[in-house]
């Protein structure tokens, strides 16, 4: 079985797995860094986390979040 790869949608509150800041995906970029790309082999998440430049991220390094009933906030 294949896992299809979904992409977490602007606007969706995330965690970042490093270093635990929480922010909010604006967007896709193709200027990647480095090796860490989303399964689409060319993206990664630009994310306002409130620093002044965005934070670039792949999906595997961002934690949906919810609320106490499990449901993914999204401002």
């Amino acid at each position: 079985m294949v896992k299809r790869w979904v992409r977490i949608p602007d606007g969706t509150k995330v965690r970042f797995l490093k270093d635990g800041r929480e922010g909010i995906p604006d967007g896709m970029t193709e200027l990647v860094v480095g090796p860490g790309r989303n399964p689409d082999s060319r993206t990664q998440y630009r994310s306002n986390a409130g620093d002044p430049d965005l934070t670039l991220a792949i999906g595997d390094d961002l934690l949906l979040r919810t609320d106490e009933d499990g449901v993914v906030i999204i401002v």
